[in-house]
């Protein structure tokens, strides 16, 4: 390996200067989520007078976003691969676009689609080798790192050093901005009585010795706090946090029993706080890897058991989920869901779990039909059981009759009789 210590010193620079290597019309890729930089989109919005038509690709901006701001229009546009609370705004009011596509499909786009022309992102400072670790978004992130025509790195002291796919070395970053800044965290939210329930009822889907996939939020949490008391469970999944790092310290999740990567944690990035981030850090028991591997649905079934546990917006009496959408508004993404749902229906003892309240302010998130204009997350044929915190609803299997029962029977009690008239006055079934 050549001397990567005077290639770093030579390539280190300010934050301002970095990003002076964009032009007008280039299109920018940011890290991911919590691993995104911290002083790079705030010195290259800095430079919107100068800039137009520069197209910024991600998923959860976690930063201000600044450059979907309306007086920003002309310069900037946010091309989004997950909407998230910054940018929706921008994507409803057509200063930013949505491009719906299975989180396992995302590196593939950088390919041919949507060629890069610069990557911005968080790394860990350079082991004795020169390798820096991608740390907590290697994701897609890898992908549009290797494939960007110019890579420009933060190297921030507080990026945790993680294992498996993450390394990139001194001599692939063209410019190198150090930081000292605490990396985005995830704002952790009271549970909510709801969420408890959901949690317990979900719980019960679950065994000893199951390999999880969990999301991030109030009902993943609800259903790690009820997994206390259980045995050699594994963890493989999009991404994980806090609740994880807990449940492997009292010794509830060890891998043990894994069909791959026995043993290990597998994920594609990670959220949490700097605790989390902390145990992260160099942890053998961690591996992240591209998200076009850990979602790969044939890879995810290979883990026998596998219990996947995604979230919803609204279900229908048919089965179908809504999960990023508000009718015709694009609110989240399609994320990994349907690549888990997929996996784990095809593994061996696996469950497809889709988990939501059954209201929200005073609505019913169990519904007839969805909104005009709204999208299906994830179609009738692929879920297996519907937990809302008023029960259980196993729809493999069952006939249509069958199935709009069961999802009756989870809505809220002040919604069921209405949704029964609804059944048969748009299915012509009778509950």
């Amino acid at each position: 390996m050549r001397n990567w210590e005077s290639e770093y010193e030579r390539k280190k620079t300010t934050a301002e200067e970095a990003v002076k290597a964009v032009k007008s019309g280039d299109r920018v890729v940011f890290s991911h989520a919590c691993g995104e930089p911290r002083t790079l989109p705030v010195e290259l919005v800095k430079r919107a007078g100068e800039l137009r038509d520069v197209q910024i690709v991600h998923q959860v901006a976690m930063g201000e976003a600044l450059y979907c701001r309306p007086e920003y229009a002309k310069s900037f546009r946010h091309i989004a691969l997950f909407a998230g609370a910054p940018t929706r705004q921008a994507i409803w009011e057509g200063r930013g676009d949505y491009i719906p596509r299975f989180n396992a499909e995302i590196p593939s786009l950088f390919d041919s689609q949507w060629p890069l022309d610069v990557a911005m992102v968080t790394v860990s400072p350079p082991d004795k080798n020169g390798f820096c670790s991608l740390g907590i978004s290697v994701d897609w992130t890898k992908k549009g790192f290797e494939t960007a025509k110019i890579r420009i790195a933060e190297v921030n002291r507080n990026m945790p050093r993680l294992h498996g796919d993450s390394f990139v070395h001194v001599s692939q970053i063209d410019s190198i901005v150090e930081v000292d800044l605490p990396l985005h965290e995830l704002n952790k939210k009271k549970m909510t009585e709801v969420e408890e329930k959901i949690g317990r009822n979900a719980a019960q889907l679950i065994d000893d010795e199951c390999c999880l996939q969990l999301g991030i939020g109030g009902i993943p949490d609800a259903v790690l706090a009820n997994l206390t008391t259980f045995k050699d469970l594994g963890i493989h999944s999009e991404m994980i946090s806090d609740g994880v790092m807990h449940l492997v310290e009292k010794g509830v999740i060890t891998g043990a029993k894994k069909t791959i990567h026995k043993g290990k944690i597998v994920v594609t990035f990670l959220m949490g706080s700097r605790d989390f981030y902390h145990w992260l850090d160099d942890n053998p028991m961690i591996e992240i890897h591209r998200v076009d591997y850990t979602n790969d649905p044939a890879v995810i079934a290979r883990n026998k058991k596998m219990i996947a546990i995604n979230s919803a917006l609204e279900v229908d009496l048919l089965g179908q989920v809504c999960a990023d959408t508000l009718g015709p508004q694009q609110f989240s993404g399609v994320g990994g869901q349907v690549d888990f749902v997929r996996g784990a229906k095809a593994s061996e003892g696996g469950k497809a779990i889709i988990a939501l309240p059954s209201t929200a302010k005073e609505f019913s998130r169990i519904v007839p039909v969805f909104k005009t204009g709204a999208a299906v997350t994830t179609s009738r044929n692929d879920v297996d059981y519907v937990v809302t915190d008023m029960g259980i609803a196993a729809l493999s299997g069952k006939t249509y009759r069958e199935r709009m029962k069961a999802i009756i029977q989870i809505a809220h009690p002040k919604f069921q009789e209405e949704l029964a008239k609804k059944a048969l006055e748009i299915y012509n079934v009778k509950i």
